[in-house]
């Protein structure tokens, strides 16, 4: 076994993690007190910053970008939020929203914090975050590790030939915007005790926003949403959620005893069942009227699988005659055909903007792209 001094800062990272891992499994009830201090750690701090240097993305609000930061100096800027934390003069920078487009022509809107926020935000995240998963569902899917969109859809077509092939289709108005922080913060404080670490995390939630035209918004009175892009929404998406998929897996629960199961891919899910009543599904609505979350009744729809298709994670799941036109029928997973259009219209776009690059160079990253 290596000593702490001969592993490397993932290393050292990882060992921790399980630790924390280990405590929060064995002990379920157990709250966590004291967590700052490692959040600021020098081999955490280096390890968060690897991982969102790795990760790059656009500046914040403040236009610092890597390449500035590594000219002046990584270790400086490091020491820097080291000592910000140490004396608890931190404070989180506004967020700096912008859009992208959907694929339905709508636009959704991402918040970018500073690259500094998002360095402190992935410490945090790197401590709290093996808490959790303890505690996480092995139906939720999306942003955990070790975990990914490839695994939910085997599990759906392994439901569907289980005979669960009575699907509701669930969406979500708006999730990200509209998780209240109060009741988010206090399914925190379940497992975590620390006021410093909850602190930090009611200052990212709070942190104003700045669009492209100067406008701000948020700040104090906001009490809702987090924003997509930030480095610990999707962690915080996923605590707040497991209510959810806990409430399903509930030992003689009305899921259990309807034979329901849920598959989990952030705020996306369905549930699956031999027969879903109408009991499950006002259920289901009252879970989440207490969350203060919304179904979007236009977008969420009960179907029944062996009869039409229904698309889930950019797939379509249908029940197809096999290639020869046979009685015999089996569960098909295709892409779905909003993302066959999605990926085309992005590969004319690449195709348009870089159509005097190196032909090596651009088959090579188209080939990336089809693949994925």
């Amino acid at each position: 076994m290596k000593r702490k001094s001969q592993m490397s800062d993932d290393e050292r990272v990882r060992d921790f993690q399980r630790k924390l891992y280990r405590k929060a499994k064995q002990e379920e009830s157990f709250r966590f007190y004291v967590l700052y201090d490692k959040i600021r750690l020098p081999y955490v701090l280096r390890e968060a910053y690897r991982r969102c240097k790795r990760n790059g993305g656009s500046p914040g609000v403040d236009g610092v970008d890597f390449t500035r930061i590594e000219r002046e100096g990584a270790d400086e800027f490091l020491k820097s939020i080291r000592e910000e934390l140490e004396t608890e003069s931190y404070k989180p920078m506004m967020v700096r929203r912008v859009f992208i487009p959907k694929a339905n022509g709508k636009q959704r809107p991402l918040g970018i914090p500073t690259i500094k926020d998002r360095v402190i935000q992935a410490a945090c995240k790197m401590i709290i975050e093996p808490i959790f998963e303890a505690d996480f569902q092995e139906q939720s899917y999306g942003f955990r590790p070790k975990m990914s969109a490839d695994k939910a859809i085997g599990a759906i077509k392994q439901n569907l030939k289980e005979g669960r092939d009575h699907v509701f289709d669930a969406d979500l108005s708006s999730y990200f915007d509209t998780i209240p922080h109060d009741k988010l913060m206090k399914v925190l404080a379940v497992r975590i005790a620390d006021k410093k670490v909850l602190h930090l995390i009611k200052m990212w939630l709070k942190a104003p926003i700045k669009d492209n035209d100067g406008n701000v918004n948020g700040g104090r009175k906001n009490k809702t949403g987090t924003p997509q892009g930030g480095v610990i929404s999707p962690l915080l998406a996923n605590v707040y959620l497991n209510i959810l998929d806990k409430a399903v897996n509930r030992m003689n629960g009305i899921y259990k005893r309807k034979g329901v199961k849920i598959i989990r891919y952030a705020d996306d899910f369905i549930l699956m069942g031999k027969f879903i009543p109408d009991s499950v599904l006002e259920y289901t609505a009252g879970i989440l009227d207490k969350l203060e979350l919304e179904i979007n009744v236009e977008k969420s729809r009960l179907v029944k699988a062996r009869l039409e298709p229904f698309d889930f994670l950019g797939f379509t799941f249908r029940y197809d005659r096999d290639k020869q036109g046979r009685p015999f029928k089996y569960w098909n997973v295709v892409p779905s055909k909003k993302s066959e259009s999605r990926l085309i219209d992005n590969l004319r776009t690449y195709l348009n903007t870089h159509s005097t690059t190196n032909s090596r160079w651009l088959c090579r990253n188209m080939n990336m792209k089809i693949g994925g």
